[in-house]
């Protein structure tokens, strides 16, 4: 069984996490008014009854948690989660910025800092996502017919396909963004992907052994031991969502053109299409955490060559959550999609825990290999639970478990799947 998780992945305070999968009592789960949910959160567990009282909602949230974590490529990482969002007036939309740094048992630095913010009465809104990784990963070749169906399936083993890399990340993706009609908007962006000190750990040229990163990069004329990707984009997006950390209804739509210039002899010309899809529906009129939600991921080479590492993979958008049930980056190509449908529901009426049941659906195209997109799919199912941590952005802590094919995956991590 393979035990792996996303970047972001984290175990919070795990005995607190056992003490409060037991914290059941009547009285906490009558049946709440309609329109009046009482929440109770992790910290809760370790108030008196009497001192849980609601406080009056606030316009800003800051958490701070340390993490403990196993990732296959990372052992084990220890370091920290912060969260701060906020409102400029009350009735507004809920504004996160999000970061937190991790050090693993194999000396790797995994570091981030995001934002998704409405400023100025939601006239403008900027999206961000910065990294800097001192990292590992394998690949595992291109398409998403890499695990194969039909009797080669019987014999199929993901190490024998598997081939390790190391490598230093740098990530500076930006937008501003500006509301054209009420939850529309549109604006540019700045994205620099750098991948510099590249280690592949199979490769032996003089004997002839070769990885697919290397034939990719000889192939397109790209440096196999560093490269950048930088450039622009134009975005259009349409947010109806009510709670970007925990949407419970709404539509969100984004749109990203992306183009890259021919800066040097490292970057080539290329242009690329992100679509980010997310449609929530709610379920109950008297408790809106009974939601079924809709998400479409897709990135797409739309003309010119990206360099191997810069492709679209699973694992790879900005939460680090598409693809769940199997690692980050096995399923890599020029152009990928992928769906996924959530239902989350509450198991106890005050909220501490509720619950997820998902499915999805991967396709990757390889050029290389003349697979086309939707040639393939890779479905993978999975079940979750939540432990709620802040009542005003019912920011949860979440622990999912997913199921591919000959795959298994457990994540830890704070927010939604998408």
């Amino acid at each position: 069984m393979n035990f792996t998780s996303t970047l972001q992945s984290k175990i919070i305070l795990v005995p607190l996490l056992f003490l409060s999968t037991f914290a059941f009592s009547q009285d906490e789960n009558t049946a709440p008014a309609k329109d009046s949910i009482p929440y109770v959160t992790l910290y809760d567990l370790f108030k008196k009854k009497e001192n849980r009282v609601d406080e009056p909602e606030s316009l800003t949230n800051f958490i701070i948690l340390p993490t403990i974590g196993l990732q296959p490529a990372s052992g084990f990482t220890g370091g920290f989660i912060s969260q701060y969002s906020f409102k400029e007036k009350e009735e507004d939309k809920i504004s996160l910025i999000a970061g937190g740094a991790s050090y693993s048992t194999k000396s790797q630095i995994l570091t981030y800092l995001k934002n998704n913010m409405y400023l100025k009465d939601a006239t403008y809104f900027l999206s961000g996502d910065l990294r800097y990784y001192v990292f590992s990963q394998s690949n595992f070749g291109l398409g998403s017919d890499i695990v194969p169906y039909g009797d080669a399936f019987d014999n199929f083993d993901y190490e024998d396909i598997e081939e390790p890399m190391k490598y230093n990340y740098f990530k500076f993706h930006q937008t501003a963004n500006y509301k054209i009609i009420e939850n529309v908007y549109a604006g540019l962006g700045i994205h620099i992907d750098s991948y510099d000190s590249i280690e592949d750990e199979l490769l032996d040229v003089a004997n002839a052994e070769l990885t697919e990163h290397y034939n990719y990069s000889q192939a397109y004329g790209f440096n196999d031991k560093h490269y950048t990707v930088a450039g622009g984009s134009l975005n259009l997006i349409y947010d109806g969502r009510d709670n970007l950390i925990n949407t419970n209804s709404g539509l969100y739509v984004n749109l990203s053109y992306r183009f890259n210039p021919e800066l040097n002899t490292s970057q080539q010309n290329s242009t690329t299409l992100t679509l980010d899809s997310r449609y929530f529906i709610p379920l109950s009129k008297s408790n809106k955490q009974h939601v079924l939600g809709f998400w479409t991921y897709g990135q797409f080479l739309t003309s010119g060559n990206l360099p191997y590492l810069n492709l679209p993979a699973i694992g790879w958008d900005q939460n680090s959550r598409s693809g769940k049930g199997y690692t980050q980056g096995l399923f890599r190509g020029a152009n990928l999609i992928t769906f996924e449908t959530e239902y989350r529901f509450p198991i106890m009426k005050n909220q501490l825990i509720s619950g997820t049941v998902f499915a999805n659906a991967t396709s990757a195209s390889d050029v290389e290999g003349n697979l086309n997109l939707f040639h393939t799919f890779q479905p993978a199912v999975g079940v979750g639970l939540r432990i709620l941590l802040d009542k005003n952005t019912l920011t949860n802590f979440v622990m999912n478990f997913g199921l591919g094919r000959d795959s298994k995956t457990f994540y830890f991590n704070d927010g939604e799947g998408f």
